[in-house]
């Protein structure tokens, strides 16, 4: 224990990471509770609206986070060795799928609102809320295309400060205006949840405009031309996309299998649906440390594989996992003795409250592992290079274990929703025991800045 406590080196850069980090998680965490908080005041039907329509942007988030993840681990190895010319390569390609991404996401927002929320309720009311929250908010996908393309540039480079900065700015706009739009104060109208969907769009066009402008100002590693993004040839996009197009599938075959989850409780019934978006903003306040921690990890033991040192990058793996699992540990000791007080200022009724307090209870004993998983994926296989596996770890239980768990216990013996969400919860189990036999393989690491640099 002594000698985890001595590597000085690992925890000042640690630190010089995390913070900023740990805030940015926080206030966006904190916001989107906050959110959901004001929400949760109009009743269960707008809750469970806007937690619907919230599934089409979290499936673009994680095609996004796909995307980024893919690129971060170029990124960060690339710095490892000051390669900026290759940094910026990435940064092109990276930035030319999420904006393809955004387009077709738009279009479904935007067109197709009631077929896509169609998927996962029955519940016309909710739908037709929900679809109205859609229309607005799908005009912001651009801006959270170009923002995410190079915040994740700036971060894998260490330059954490910057996007932190502007996201909490635009983060506590929206809060603010989300208070405003959907209660009627400081003069606004009182518009309910198209007021939310209003005040989310703003903020995040203001979060693109605020970073492009202090990126491109401030001569930053992101602040690249077009030239600089596009010039590279057909030989580096197709290396890249070998490594980037397995975590891209990942993301998406991992987000539609969570959507499924979506799926299956709202065919249990609005209660179920409302319990599991309200239990799930509660749990995202408990990630804020562990998430930070993760994304440190990535740019960390990128860096290191990058500048040729595997065995430190190894060593900081074993380190970053133990410390994931004991924070899990701490972490869900605080939601199972928190929630009844947390639960107390919605306004549902005694049915929801009662799913939303069970599915907690389940959350507070699982969160150790997924934190650890969490760790594992996108913290260590991925900047290690390992996309392929790190891939298949993540999605076949999933779709092999949970999916068909949950589906059996909810449509076959007509479970509740939190004994459901305990079945859906096996994946994890078995995600866990694959990345840990993957870690003690040391088959993950591949140096992917010597293997596709491009002079």
């Amino acid at each position: 224990m002594r000698d985890f406590f001595d590597d000085k080196e690992f925890f000042s850069t640690l630190l010089k990471l995390w913070v900023p980090l740990a805030l940015h998680q926080l206030v966006f965490s904190s916001l989107n509770f906050v959110s959901t908080l004001m929400i949760g005041q109009l009743g269960e039907t707008p809750v469970a609206a806007v937690g619907l329509a919230n599934q089409i942007l979290f499936l673009f988030q994680l095609f996004l986070f796909g995307i980024s993840s893919g690129a971060a681990i170029f990124v960060a190895q690339f710095w490892g060795k000051r390669d900026v010319k290759n940094i910026r390569r990435v940064l092109g390609i990276s930035l030319s799928f999420a904006l393809l991404g955004a387009l077709i996401f738009s279009v479904i927002a935007l067109g197709f609102p009631g077929v896509a929320l169609g998927v996962y309720s029955t519940d016309h009311n909710v739908i037709a809320v929900g679809s109205e929250y859609l229309r607005i908010v799908g005009l912001s996908y651009i801006a959270v295309a170009i923002s995410t393309s190079y915040a994740v540039t700036l971060r894998s480079t260490g330059l954490v400060r910057l996007p932190v900065a502007v996201s909490v700015f635009s983060l506590s706009l929206g809060a603010f205006l989300n208070y405003a739009l959907i209660f009627g104060h400081f003069g606004f109208p009182a518009l309910g949840v198209p007021g939310s969907a209003i005040a989310t769009t703003i903020a995040r066009v203001v979060e693109c405009v605020l970073l492009l402008g202090l990126i491109y100002t401030g001569g930053s590693v992101a602040a690249a031309s077009p030239r600089d993004m596009f010039s590279f040839d057909f030989a580096f996009l197709a290396n890249i996309f070998r490594t980037m197009l397995p975590v891209i599938l990942n993301e998406i075959v991992w987000s539609t299998g969570i959507s499924a989850y979506n799926l299956i409780y709202g065919r249990i019934g609005t209660e179920a649906v409302a319990a599991v978006s309200i239990a799930a903003s509660i749990e995202a306040m408990a990630y804020v440390p562990l998430i930070a921690v993760a994304n440190s990890a990535a740019v960390m033991i990128g860096n290191r594989i990058g500048a040729d040192e595997e065995r430190k990058a190894i060593d900081y793996a074993k380190r970053f996992v133990q410390m994931n699992f004991i924070g899990g540990i701490l972490l869900g000791l605080g939601i199972f003795f928190s929630a009844d007080a947390v639960l107390s200022f919605y306004k549902i009724d005694a049915l929801t409250y009662q799913y939303a307090r069970n599915v907690l209870t389940v959350m507070a004993c699982v969160l150790c592992i997924k934190m650890s998983n969490m760790m594992l994926i996108v913290g260590i296989l991925r900047a290690g290079g390992d996309a392929r596996v790190s891939a298949l770890i993540d999605v076949g239980p999933l779709w092999l274990v949970g999916l068909p768990s949950s589906a059996i216990g909810a449509f076959v013996f007509g479970l509740p929703v939190y004994w459901v969400y305990v079945l859906a919860m096996s994946d994890e189990a078995c995600k866990v025991v694959l990345g840990l036999y993957r870690l003690l393989s040391k088959r993950w690491i591949h140096n992917l800045a010597r293997q596709h640099a491009v002079e």
